[in-house]
C-alpha cells in the first residue's frame, strides 16, 4: 500500500510537469483542441444523420447508437491522454534517454507509460462524458446497476488499452519502432465506433475476442443496455487482465534485451 501511494505521488508530479510543459505553447494547445472538436463533431453528426435516416441500426435506437460512439470517444480520448508518453518513446530509446529512466528509484514503466499526461485530451474527455450522461438520462430502462456495469467495463477497457500500449513499448525497445504499432492500434479500434452487430460472422467474433475491439469499445454500451451476456462479460474481463499480464511479461523480456541504442 505504501508503494502504491508513492507511485501515485510520482504519477501526480509527472502529470503536473506535463501539464505545465503543454501549456507553454498556448497557440498549439488551442489549435489541437479545435482540431479534435471539429473531428469529433463531423463524426457525431455523420452518425446521427445516418441513424436518424435508418430509424435503427441492428436493433439500437439513434440515442443508443450515439452512446456507442460517445463511449468509443471517451475510451479513445482518455487512453490517449494517459498514455501520450508512449507516442514519444521512440526518441527516448534512440537518444539513450531511457538509460537515465532505468536507474531511477521507481519503475521505468511508470515513467514511459503514464509520464506525459495530455491535459487537453482529459478536458475533451470530460465533455464526452457529459454528453453521454445527458443522452443516457433520456433513454428509458437504464438502472443504477446498468450504469455501474457501464463504468466497470469502461475501466476494463482502459486495462486492455494499457495492455496494448505496454506491448508497444516493449516492441519499441527491441525494434525502436513505435509509430507502426500505434497506427495499427488506432486503425483497428476505429471499428468500435459502431455496434459490432453490424459486422457479420466470423468478423464479429474476430473483432470481439481475437482483436478485442468489441471488449474495449462495445462491451460498456452493451452492458448498460442489457444486451451483454454474463458469459461474454466474464470472458471479456478475463481476456483484458490476461492481456495485461502477458504484455507486462513481454515488457520484462524486452528490458533484458535492451542494449542502449543511443549509446
Amino acid at each position: 500500500m505504501n508503494n502504491l501511494g508513492k507511485y501515485f505521488e510520482i504519477f501526480w508530479l509527472l502529470s503536473r510537469y506535463s501539464v505545465m510543459t503543454s501549456m507553454q505553447s498556448k497557440v498549439s494547445v488551442a489549435l489541437f483542441t479545435v482540431a479534435k472538436l471539429i473531428r469529433f463533431a463531423m463524426f457525431f453528426f455523420f452518425i446521427y444523420y445516418l441513424i436518424t435516416h435508418t430509424n435503427t441500426i441492428k436493433g439500437y435506437s439513434a440515442d443508443q447508437a450515439l452512446i456507442f460512439f460517445l463511449t468509443f470517444s471517451i475510451i479513445d480520448s482518455v487512453s490517449q491522454a494517459l498514455f501520450r508518453e508512449v507516442y514519444r518513446f521512440r526518441q527516448m530509446v534512440i537518444s539513450g534517454e531511457l538509460n537515465s529512466v532505468l536507474v531511477k528509484p521507481y519503475p521505468a514503466l511508470l515513467r514511459v507509460l503514464v509520464g506525459g499526461v495530455d491535459p487537453m485530451d482529459l478536458v475533451i474527455s470530460v465533455g464526452y462524458v457529459c454528453m453521454a450522461a445527458y443522452i443516457l438520462y433520456f433513454i428509458p430502462n437504464i438502472s443504477a446497476v446498468s450504469l455501474w456495469l457501464y463504468a466497470g467495463f469502461v475501466v476494463n477497457s482502459m486495462v486492455l488499452a494499457a495492455a496494448f500500449h505496454v506491448a508497444v513499448l516493449a516492441f519499441a525497445i527491441i525494434t525502436t519502432d513505435v509509430d507502426h504499432g500505434i497506427l495499427i492500434y488506432r486503425d483497428v479500434v476505429s471499428a468500435g465506433r459502431f455496434p459490432l452487430e453490424i459486422y457479420k460472422e466470423p468478423m464479429r467474433s474476430i473483432l470481439t475476442f481475437v482483436v478485442p475491439v468489441g471488449i474495449m469499445m462495445s462491451f460498456p454500451s452493451q452492458a448498460v443496455f442489457g444486451t451483454l451476456g454474463i458469459l461474454q462479460g466474464t470472458v471479456g474481463v478475463i481476456l483484458s487482465f490476461g492481456a495485461l499480464w502477458l504484455s507486462l511479461g513481454f515488457w520484462r523480456i524486452a528490458l533484458r534485451r535492451y542494449q542502449s541504442w543511443g549509446g
